[in-house]
């Protein structure tokens, strides 16, 4: 089965030429460089990864990533975050897509907290015409401004990053539920990594499990992607890289034709053209 990880930071080890923002939040056992990640991809039968944009230590200085996905462009695909108040970046957007291996951009509201912002338009924009995916990171508060966006944009093809994040709480039904109706919109896909960030719980975080039958079964594998969180040990403390994807091979109900659109055939369709090679 053709596995990818769609949801990878990485942290380069040379600070020098990667200088990280001022209080970065740093992984706490240091082990998370595309090579560490590499060899996390390869214990684990994992052929292919999208490497994410690590704003929480790099914020838009995307050096890093773009040089990662453009030295090894057989396994990855970069996955940018570009600041939407600077006129500069649907520019610098096109050049990474060009030069870099990006295949994707992480999209965040403006300074003024709106998504639905002229900022943000022109990198959609921008994204629709180089044909890049867009990774939508934002919370149900935002569900109505997704949705202008979305219908403005039919043609682009989005991933709501970490299906909006539910947490267990007054709130968490809500927020399930306002993932699952923006399934009407066919353009957006449902990034499933919440299932260990989210659980109460350690492996195998059934209490998520119902949670992301709901949403796949919105969706329809298809529209569904799996993402190990990477590194591990700082987002998903509780879970480890095999028991992330432990999860989806075998404790989700997942139909086997399903299982492989989720773990792998979709997100290559997405981000890799449907060029990479089935592992099985």
């Amino acid at each position: 089965m053709l596995i990818v990880d769609t949801h990878a930071h990485i942290y380069a080890a040379d600070e020098k030429k990667y200088p990280p923002i001022d209080k970065p939040l740093r992984p706490p056992e240091g082990k998370a460089t595309v090579e560490d990640l590499r060899a996390a991809c390869r214990g684990n039968g994992v052929e292919a990864a999208c490497l994410i944009q690590t704003s929480t230590f790099y914020r838009f200085d995307n050096r890093y990533v773009c040089d990662a996905a453009r030295a090894d462009p057989d396994w990855t695909a970069g996955v940018c975050t570009l600041d939407p108040d600077d006129p500069h970046s649907p520019g610098l957007l096109r050049q990474y897509v060009r030069d870099s291996n990006v295949k994707g951009m992480r999209s965040i509201p403006a300074r003024d907290g709106r998504l639905a912002h002229p900022g943000v338009e022109a990198l959609w924009r921008a994204a629709q015409e180089v044909g890049i995916v867009i990774n939508a990171l934002v919370g149900p508060e935002k569900a109505g401004e997704l949705e202008q966006m979305l219908g403005r944009f039919s043609e682009l093809r989005v991933v709501l990053d970490h299906c909006m994040n539910p947490k267990l709480g007054p709130t968490f039904d809500e927020t399930v539920e306002t993932v699952v109706r923006l399934a009407r919109f066919r353009n957006l896909h449902a990034k499933l990594t919440f299932v260990p960030t989210s659980s109460a719980t350690g492996y195998p975080c059934a209490d998520m499990h119902g949670a992301c039958m709901r949403i796949a079964g919105a969706y329809g594998a298809e529209r569904c992607v799996w993402g190990s969180d990477f590194p591990n040990d700082l987002w998903t403390p509780n879970v480890t890289f095999a028991e992330h994807l432990r999860i989806f091979t075998h404790d989700l109900p997942f139909k086997e034709a399903d299982r492989a659109r989720i773990l792998g055939e979709t997100a290559n369709r997405l981000w890799f053209g449907g060029k990479l090679r089935d592992a099985g």
